[in-house]
């Protein structure tokens, strides 16, 4: 099978890889880069455990070919935090208590990321709206609803 070389910029690294034209992003980003904060969840883009942003935006990266990042940029939830300091989607997430078992987590935080990032002040009509591609099985969603309003408040305050 031929090889593609692909360029892609992930958490603001750059990284060349040489991969097989039918691996998804998330199976390079896991296997390959050792980012397993990217879930593989189900694997056909139901339950938004593999959300991650692709120029910002957020995709369910089981379904997105590795080839298709080419020359992009890729954020990662490990790519979220700034150093030791939580992104403040996250640290509402502990605080409001939105967090069970934490597979859906990280697709979670990434979508409301990329909404507010969008929208400062969201309403909960639009949160749950963006955050309607990632499945929870553990809580009810309001608590994850609750964090990102929070989030949308501190980060309204602190600038961000």
């Amino acid at each position: 099978m031929t090889k593609l070389r692909i360029s892609i910029r992930v958490n603001g690294e750059d990284h060349e890889l040489l991969i097989a034209p039918n691996r998804t992003l998330s199976q390079v980003l896991r296997e390959d880069l050792g980012l397993t904060g990217t879930k593989q969840g189900c694997g056909e883009g139901e339950c938004g455990s593999c959300t991650v942003l692709l120029d910002d935006q957020p995709v369910s990266s089981c379904l997105v070919l590795a080839a298709q990042s080419d020359g992009r940029e890729v954020i990662t939830i490990e790519g979220v935090a700034d150093g030791n300091e939580l992104h403040p989607v996250q640290q509402a997430f502990v605080d409001q208590g939105a967090v069970q078992c934490g597979f859906c987590t990280p697709g979670m935080v990434l979508s409301a990321k990329a909404l507010l990032d969008k929208k400062k002040r969201p309403t909960e009509h639009e949160i749950r709206s963006a955050l309607s591609g990632n499945l929870c099985r553990c809580t009810g969603y309001q608590k994850i609803v609750d964090a990102v309003q929070v989030a949308a408040r501190n980060m309204t305050r602190s600038g961000r």
